[in-house]
């Protein structure tokens, strides 16, 4: 009873079980494919040409692995558990090594597989298993037994993702879903990286009990990230220029419960300015229709095509997106949008975020100032959020501003040491290689990022 509870419970976003309506991060064949997917009764996936159900993942742990494999109805997810052969590999390479074996005398000409493509369908139709069919390839192959161990382990990985794929169960959180932004769509988020990320969360001094303005034109990417740290203490307050505020649906992604939903708020910078001179706020006659003018935008970019993908989680979670899986094997990331709702099923809904600011939230900012900033915004020019925002912000707060340019942040620090508004002032270019660790064959990654943009940070001071 309990552990339905827990599945059930779209709010109990630190369970380490999944739940129905949850958002999940599936991780398809180490990281060849990366798809947002909520677990809903009609969600499901398509591997290559087949179409598996996501139920099976409702109530495993985050974490677990899962095989296709042939069920009675067609294609299943099936849990699988690490093989006797994964956990001693070393030992194995160690014996082959010893025998000095190479592929010198390998030749690729098509003729040391024996079995036929008519043989693996008859297998198929007979129940065998994926497992099984890659181990008959191997059986049947002329050459296997003459290839070294890396060899031979390339050949069993090749052939395992085209018979047995599997699918990894990640929990959706700020460094998974940067990561898989960054790996195939990185313009969507500004190029922000991982290691950046964590830099301009740690230089703005996000911590609990924060009040924190953010200036989020990323999607919703800093915003959960800045969520997710705060932990239900303090507010993010997502402030824009306009009426119109920036998008953030991709805190939908995060699993977040309603009381951190709560803490995200919005306000308007010509709001924020008002009550920082002491005028008071007036009802704006555009706020009626704010929320009409953002849903019609969100309808505008779900109708891309499939070739511009809007990597939004409203593409993931919303009640409009048609009941359809999208999937492409030439493309890394994609997204598993969540059918029309049943009545069963709707109270999985996730809960929404950015609402706006309480008028008693912005004379408190009004009295005491944010404790922070943090800013990515690649589209506009720094300096001209700047010199409004830092006014916003107590004394002594830290500010951290991101860009992936270099100049703009340049022309805003320039500016800000003639206008003796900050002290600590500093550019920073995060660097990031990461590193394949095997046995005997740990060495740099042969494709990294190399540029991961520019942080500019200091402290506000007071400037008579």
């Amino acid at each position: 009873m309990s552990q339905n509870k827990i599945q059930s419970d779209p709010s109990n976003n630190n369970s380490r079980v999944t739940w129905e309506g949850c958002s999940v991060l599936l991780d398809i064949n180490d990281g060849d494919r990366l798809v947002f997917a909520r677990l809903t009764a009609g969600a499901t996936l398509k591997i290559g040409n087949k179409n598996c159900s996501l139920q099976p993942l409702v109530g495993c742990p985050f974490g677990s692995l899962f095989q296709v494999d042939n069920g009675k109805d067609g294609p299943v997810l099936c849990r699988a558990l690490p093989s006797k052969e994964d956990e001693a590999p070393e030992k194995e390479e160690n014996q082959i090594s010893e025998e000095l074996r190479d592929n010198r005398a390998i030749v690729d000409d098509n003729k040391a597989q024996t079995l036929t493509g008519e043989d693996i369908d008859e297998m198929r139709r007979q129940g065998a298993k994926g497992d099984e069919i890659v181990e008959a390839l191997i059986a049947n192959s002329a050459t296997f037994d003459k290839k070294t161990a890396f060899s031979q382990e390339k050949y069993r990985i090749k052939k395992q993702k085209k018979y047995a794929p599997r699918v990894l169960l990640r929990r959706p959180f700020a460094r998974s879903i940067c990561e898989a932004y960054f790996k195939k769509y990185p313009n969507r988020i500004g190029f922000l990286r991982v290691d950046t990320l964590s830099l301009l969360l740690s230089m703005a001094n996000i911590t609990a009990n924060s009040d924190v303005l953010v200036v989020d034109m990323v999607g919703g990417l800093l915003t959960g990230a800045v969520a997710e740290r705060l932990g239900g203490t303090g507010y993010a307050c997502c402030t824009y220029l306009g009426d119109i505020p920036n998008s953030i649906d991709t805190v939908r992604i995060f699993n977040f419960s309603s009381e951190i939903c709560k803490r995200i708020v919005r306000a308007p910078l010509s709001d924020l300015s008002l009550a920082q001179n002491g005028t008071s706020a007036q009802t704006n006659p555009h706020e009626d229709v704010c929320n009409m003018e953002i849903q019609s935008n969100d309808q505008i970019s779900s109708s891309v095509g499939m070739e511009d993908i809007s990597l939004t989680s409203e593409n993931v979670v919303s009640d409009s997106v048609p009941e359809t899986t999208l999937s492409s094997e030439n493309v890394v990331l994609d997204i598993v949008p969540k059918t029309a709702l049943s009545p069963a099923i709707k109270f999985c809904k996730a809960p929404k975020a950015g609402e706006k600011a309480s008028q008693e939230a912005l004379k408190l900012w009004k009295e005491n100032g944010f404790s922070s900033l943090i800013m990515a915004a690649p589209e506009i020019d720094p300096w001209n959020l700047v010199k409004d925002l830092l006014p916003l912000l107590s004394y002594s707060a830290p500010f951290a501003i991101y860009h992936q340019y270099l100049q703009p942040l340049v022309t805003c620090m320039h500016n800000l040491q003639i206008g003796k508004m900050a002290i600590g002032l500093q550019i920073s270019e995060p660097w990031l290689r990461e590193y394949q660790v095997l046995p005997s064959r740990t060495h740099p990654c042969m494709q990294m990022s190399g540029f991961g943009g520019y942080i500019l940070s200091g402290t506000r001071i007071c400037s008579s």
